[in-house]
């Protein structure tokens, strides 16, 4: 009977739950790349260096850093109906105002503001998933959640592409139309997601008593059985050795994953390739880590490893980005850029489910906007350091080789905590 419930009510909360986030990080993933197909048309109407470009659109996460813990600790405070729609309707507005960007300043500006604007979404989407799943979904649904992210590059791509072709418009051009289409959606989202969430499973109103009771319940037994030595408080969660270490890894895979998403683009288009045909071979190492993606943490789940599945992944991406920086032919370049997006997409699903095995409470909420916020400063510095090094140098070989450097010392960490892990038991076990 306990089997029955438990299959019937997970059924019942994935479709309620993952099409929303998946739908809602599309969105927010595509808000955070578009910049790198606008930069296509927009870099030379407006006069942008690779350089000034780079740093802008690496502003982007200096912002979220600044706001990322805060705001998630709000929306423990408030819920996360009203806050993540507070979310979204603010990143649209900035994002519809990125239209009118007329000098550097200005797109530095809007480009910080847009990354303050959306602090919290996704630590705070990881939070209010892992008080609806049980610990042995956690890392599939985390699959499905973060497998948008590729299918937004993956669709996204071509759908840039197009609309940067749609040039005079409604009177704009086609990387002014592109941030408008993105800031209605966003609103939109926004306004529909007041009225579909629910904070907490003891609020829903679409699973019977019973189920409801089971997911209660079995949630409450998880938050019990954690070990005596888990982080419970805010500060704790904040200072937790454990937190830094996954914040320095995550900032490799940050760096690794919107290098790749804000630069590729120009890196293929630098192959002779038009702008449409760019945003289509663009979509191929998308499409194929979507799969990667889901399979990899169903893997990690069912074996339930965590570790290794990380290391491995960012090793393969870390080959991928060194690949990049030594080919020169399209084919080869594109399976460089294959490896590179299977290994940091893949290596996601099962990091995010580390944290929840030693974080609870508002240590959950603090270190995984900690680990989040501080990761993602490696989307400033991974685009920032590849601006910079295509000015200096010419190319893009050497900025590929710092970024596969990221990825490499990530892998290194991970383990790191795997082996102290190990030895902790061990003197546990002696004392």
């Amino acid at each position: 009977m306990n089997n029955d419930i438990e299959r019937i009510t997970l059924r019942k909360i994935t479709w309620r739950i993952v099409p929303f986030v998946m739908f809602a990080y599309f969105i927010a993933f595509f808000d955070r790349i578009n910049i790198g197909f606008a930069a296509l048309t927009m870099n030379q109407d407006l006069g942008f260096s690779s350089s000034v470009f780079g740093l802008g659109a690496g502003l982007f996460f200096v912002g979220y850093f600044i706001t990322d813990v805060p705001s998630n600790v709000i929306l423990q405070k408030v819920g996360p109906r009203i806050w993540l729609a507070r979310i979204m309707i603010s990143w649209g507005v900035i994002a519809a105002c990125m239209m009118f960007v007329k000098s550097a300043s200005g797109f530095y500006l809007l480009r910080f503001l847009l990354g303050v604007a959306e602090a919290g979404f996704f630590s705070g989407i990881i939070l209010y998933l892992s008080t609806w799943f049980p610990i042995k979904r956690r890392a599939q649904v985390i699959a499905f959640f973060m497998a948008a992210a590729p299918i937004s590059a993956m669709l996204g791509s071509p759908l840039a592409a197009t609309i940067l072709s749609m040039h005079g418009a409604l009177g704009l051009k086609g990387w002014q139309l592109m941030f408008l289409l993105d800031a209605i959606a966003a609103v939109i989202l926004g306004i529909f997601t007041f009225f579909y969430l629910n904070d907490r499973p003891e609020k829903n109103s679409w699973l019977n008593k019973s189920e409801t009771a089971w997911l209660i319940s079995t949630l409450e037994q998880e938050g019990k059985n954690k070990a005596p030595g888990e982080k419970t408080s805010l500060w704790k969660g904040l200072s937790d050795i454990r937190v830094l270490t996954l914040a320095i890894v995550y900032f490799g895979t940050s760096a690794g994953l919107y290098s790749l998403n804000i630069w590729s683009p120009q890196f293929l288009k630098s192959f002779g390739l038009t702008t449409l045909q760019t945003g289509f071979i663009n979509a191929l190492p998308a499409a194929l880590s979507v799969i990667a993606m889901i399979s990899w943490a169903k893997h990690s789940d069912k074996t339930h490893e965590r570790t290794w599945h990380v290391v491995s992944a960012c090793l393969l991406a870390c080959v991928g980005f060194i690949l990049a920086g030594s080919v020169h032919s399209l084919t080869l370049a594109v399976v460089a850029l294959v490896m590179a997006s299977v290994g940091i997409s893949s290596c996601k699903p099962p990091l995010w489910s580390i944290p929840s095995l030693f974080l609870k409470g508002p240590a959950a909420a603090a270190g995984l906007a900690a680990i989040n916020s501080i990761g993602n400063l490696g989307g400033f510095a991974g685009p920032a350091i590849i601006g910079w090094l295509k000015e200096t140098t010419g190319s893009f070989s050497l900025a590929m080789y710092c970024v596969a450097g990221m990825l490499l010392l990530s892998a290194i960490l991970t383990l790191s905590i795997q082996i102290n892990r190990k030895r902790e038991a061990v003197n546990n076990s002696l004392a």
